[in-house]
């Protein structure tokens, strides 16, 4: 690992910013910064420290040192590790320490499979020449696969910065993005289409999109999914938007602009606009619980409709077989 790589480190709200060391591996900051971090005294965060060693928590050996020319390291500060920096956020039960340990583990992610870390303040185009290069290949390969649209776009919002796959608000993005592009095809959303379309009197309940390969009946799981109920114009139309966005995508790799999930939402809205597709604003009439609810109901009423069916089918042929034995 390259030595004196700094990051920039700023919490949601905007109120703390503090220069992050990033080296052999993990993050370092003083007790001063983590003073800032942590809102608290300097000589509180000292205490901590020293009872982090008195009780053998941790070790001095690989969690503290000091950087710079050795002739200067005497009087430079002592820089400590993540670990101490988490010990000490648990013991001043600091909600700024969580958000702080999510951050750097994200960073040391990137930079451990990248080779470098990106940031807003600090980002350099020479060190990060071969990330843009990976990242265009990557991004022309989701282009070309076989995926469906909605797959290839949580492709390339996991190339984000600060992408978090176990984070609730990558949850919350992804079922957004997902009413956005619905919303401007069919003005419903997600919950609205499944609700307005789910049918049990009609084939495949209804399903004009589902893949049932070799299903004869349609599975459960499928019947609350929204775009299993979409027409061929609706599908096509979704098609070419997300090609749209996969385009742009891949000349942002290839201009070497980094980007993170904030960006590709606003981006999202532009291509929308630009199309003339209406935005999505509001959250909807019809709420996803209910919309899986009548799905549910659909489906019940589906399968005794196919059982009857089966069931005067079986008793047609056992009539035929009946009259082809008196014959």
């Amino acid at each position: 690992m390259k030595n004196d790589q700094i990051l920039i480190y700023q919490n949601p709200e905007g109120k703390i910013k503090i220069d992050v060391r990033l080296e052999e591996d993990t993050v370092w900051l003083t007790q001063e910064q983590m003073a800032s971090l942590f809102g608290k005294a300097k000589s509180t965060i000292n205490e901590h420290i020293q009872n982090i060693y008195f009780e053998n928590e941790l070790s001095k050996l690989g969690t503290v040192q000091k950087f710079g020319n050795s002739e200067f390291q005497q009087k430079a500060p002592n820089y400590y590790n993540l670990d101490v920096i988490i010990s000490v956020g648990y013991r001043v039960k600091s909600v700024q320490g969580t958000q702080f340990r999510i951050w750097a583990t994200q960073r040391l992610k990137e930079y451990i499979i990248k080779g470098f870390a990106l940031n807003d303040d600090r980002f350099k185009s020479g060190t990060s020449m071969n990330y843009f290069n990976e990242l265009q290949d990557r991004i022309r390969e989701i282009r070309l696969s076989e995926k469906f649209f909605y797959q290839k776009i949580k492709d390339i919002y996991t190339t984000s910065i600060d992408y978090d796959p176990k984070a609730e608000s990558t949850i919350k993005f992804f079922k957004i993005v997902q009413n956005k592009l619905l919303w401007a095809i069919s003005k419903q959303t997600a919950a609205e289409l499944v609700y307005r379309r789910v049918d049990a009197s009609l084939p495949l309940m209804g399903m004009l999109s589902y893949d049932k390969k070799n299903d004869i009946s349609p599975k459960k799981s499928a019947i609350s999914i929204a775009k299993n109920y979409l027409n061929e114009a609706e599908m096509k139309l979704l098609g070419l938007l997300v090609e749209q966005y996969l385009a742009f995508a891949e000349t942002m790799a290839q201009q070497q602009t980094p980007m993170y999930m904030k960006d590709w939402a606003a981006r999202l809205d532009s291509i929308l606009q630009l199309n003339g597709r209406e935005l999505l604003n509001h959250a909807g009439k019809i709420s996803h619980q209910k919309a899986v609810e009548k799905a549910n109901n659909e489906y019940t009423i589906f399968k005794e409709q196919q059982k009857a069916i089966q069931l005067e089918q079986r008793l047609k042929e056992i009539e035929e077989d009946i009259k082809r034995l008196k014959k």
